[in-house]
């Protein structure tokens, strides 16, 4: 309904003249929305108590007379909220004031209209009784009775409560009810009253008998266009009354916006009562004029026609693909796919990897595994082995290839063909580099576990052991990677793989020099002879030294090689957060000719300069 509520005061003065002309009339609310103004105007100080007839009202907006239409304000027509501030300290005990205060507002609440929403907020030294804003007057009433007076009176800690009671919308009014002055509130008189003024509550004070302090709370009143009215006991049940009516007589006064009117205008509104007329004016907004529906221009496409039927045919094509593959395809036998899993180095085609026709996924890793070179199978399974993978060559190159579109695709979406390229670029290499870091890692791993392992197959043969008994122990008794790689040694060897054929593959898919070298001495030694356990506690002895080296090489070299890793990832990384951040100041470096040679040059310069880094933190041990 409120689609704008005045934020800084609804009703503002223009000038240094008085807001409210004698308090007869006020102009209590203001709304506007789709170009119509509504307004609350409150016309209970009229003297005499004469009534106003809706059919007198007037208003000027700049001083032009406007066409506008007045009524008595009905249930649905604005929301209207009054919160009560009570006083409940224990002064109002002298001369019975709390009853005669609890029997006024009971008379509020039977006479005021029922679509008013009252609040209740008592207060003494501290905040007691809090009431939110309801139509169920039954319901204040019945808290009302549950008040107990106690010592102090913080005056404006209520009334700051009440305005955080009373809500942001519609018509909003504060009544207060004290005796005394404030004596212990946090707040301070001119934060309520601004806060009061902001917000475009009125705040009306009842005063028990007591000038000095309906001078003090004046200002209050008087600024968000309210009153102070002084009473005695036997008076608050009028006084009340009076409120009540006054709520019951305001009128609703709405009228269409001038088209041609600023957003704040000089508000004038007469009405005629008892043979006299009345004014309020003030200075207020009315908000913008209304606009027409928003024309959105069509744009320059992101990609053309030739683009967009291209990727429609790549679709096709795919879809294609995917529904040939899916509707037939190779199967395997048992026996071949417990081979495959034994020999997941050497893949033979037609396998379990390329032969799950009856899924989608199986149909996608055939379609793919199909198109894959077996050199290429090859590298990649050694790699994916090393690296501690489950994944077939098909698989990987199919993940591979939906990251890449993935983010080549959320890319374009971002920011166009520019960022789709970038996607692309960093889809294609990401993934290799992550799996190249999972094998270092598993490689080093596995080449700081060799001087152990080396010992638990001396201490074997020592003993008496074969040498695959001595693997088979340090499978029983070791930690991955190393315990894996032996155990499938070991089963490779007990297919018919002769035992250093199969180590020596173990070497080939960890890329590890040094078991190379290690099945190079059991070699020699099954060849020539000679004692095998001795030899491999002088390698494994040699190697722990290495091991040691390695470590301390690595560790003296760390800030060179940190050092590169900043000076290397800082200019991409700062690419990207001003795509983001600014993207306008970093566009002509993808949009222009002399900005892809600029592109060109640095990558060129980042590299040579990150290679050479690389070579002068590396030492080889």
């Amino acid at each position: 309904m409120v689609a704008a509520i005045l934020g800084s005061g609804l009703i503002v003065l223009a000038g240094a003249g008085p807001g409210y002309a004698e308090d007869e009339i006020n102009i209590d609310h203001l709304e506007s929305a789709d170009g119509v103004v509504s307004l609350v105007l409150a016309v209970d100080g009229i003297p005499s108590g004469e009534r106003v007839d809706p059919s007198t009202v007037s208003v000027e907006v700049d001083g032009r007379a406007v066409e506008s239409s007045a009524k008595v304000i009905s249930a649905g027509d604005v929301q209207r909220t009054t919160v009560l501030v009570l006083d409940a300290s224990n002064s109002m005990l002298q001369g019975d004031k709390f009853t005669a205060a609890k029997s006024a507002v009971d008379t509020f609440l039977e006479a005021a209209p029922a679509d008013v929403r009252i609040g209740l907020v008592a207060f003494a030294g501290e905040i007691g009784e809090i009431i939110d804003p309801t139509t169920d007057h039954d319901a204040v009433r019945a808290a009302l009775e549950g008040i107990e007076l106690s010592k102090g009176t913080s005056v404006y800690d209520g009334i700051a409560e009440g305005l955080d009671l009373v809500g942001a919308e519609g018509s909003r009014s504060l009544l207060v009810l004290s005796d005394g002055g404030d004596t212990s509130s946090a707040t301070t008189l001119d934060v309520v009253t601004t806060d009061a003024t902001d917000g475009g509550v009125v705040v009306d004070v009842v005063s028990l008998a007591n000038p000095k302090n309906a001078a003090t709370m004046a200002e209050l009143a008087d600024t968000t266009g309210g009153q102070v009215i002084p009473a005695e006991e036997g008076a608050l049940d009028a006084v009340f009354s009076a409120q009540a009516d006054a709520l019951s007589q305001q009128l609703l006064v709405t009228f269409d916006r001038p088209e041609d009117a600023a957003a704040e205008v000089n508000l004038g509104v007469t009405v005629d009562a008892g043979g006299a007329s009345f004014t309020d004016s003030a200075f207020v907004s009315i908000g913008v004029a209304a606009t027409g529906p928003d024309i959105v221009e069509s744009g320059r496409s992101l990609v053309g026609t030739p683009g967009m039927l291209g990727g429609a045919l790549a679709l096709a094509l795919g879809l294609a693909g995917i529904l040939a593959v899916t509707l037939g395809g190779p199967k395997t036998s048992s026996a071949d796919r417990r081979l495959d899993a034994y020999f997941g180095d050497k893949p033979a085609k037609g396998s379990a990897k390329s032969a799950s026709g009856a899924d989608l996924r199986g149909s996608a890793v055939a379609l793919t595994d199909k198109v894959v070179s077996a050199d290429l199978e090859s590298r990649i399974s050694r790699r994916l082995a090393g690296a501690g993978s489950a994944l077939t060559a098909a698989e990987w190159l199919l993940l591979h290839a939906g990251v890449a579109v993935g983010l080549a695709a959320l890319g374009f979406v971002m920011k166009g063909a520019a960022m789709a390229g970038l996607g692309l670029v960093v889809g294609i290499i990401a993934p290799w580099l992550y799996l190249k870091f999972r094998h270092s890692r598993r490689l080093n791993k596995f080449n700081g576990q060799l001087a152990e392992t080396l010992g638990l197959m001396a201490g074997g043969l020592q003993a008496g052991l074969s040498l695959p008994q001595a693997i088979d122990s340090v499978v029983r008794e070791g930690n991955e990677p190393m315990a894996g790689e032996l155990r499938r040694a070991l089963i490779e060897q007990r297919l018919g793989v002769d035992i250093t054929d199969a180590l020596e593959s173990v070497g080939g898919r960890m890329d590890s020099e040094d078991f190379a070298w290690i099945v190079m001495a059991i070699r020699i030694q099954r060849e020539v002879g000679g004692n095998l356990a001795e030899i491999l506690h002088t390698v494994s002895d040699t190697l722990r030294e290495r091991e040691y080296l390695r470590r301390q090489v690595k560790a003296l070299s760390a800030e060179g090689r940190l050092s590169g890793y900043i000076l290397s990832g800082l200019p991409p990384t700062i690419g990207l957060y001003m795509l983001f951040a600014n993207p306008d100041y970093i566009r002509v470096l993808y949009t222009t000719l002399p900005g892809f040679l600029l592109l060109g040059l640095a990558g060129f310069l980042l590299a040579l300069g990150s290679f050479a880094m690389a070579k002068l933190s590396k030492v080889e041990v």
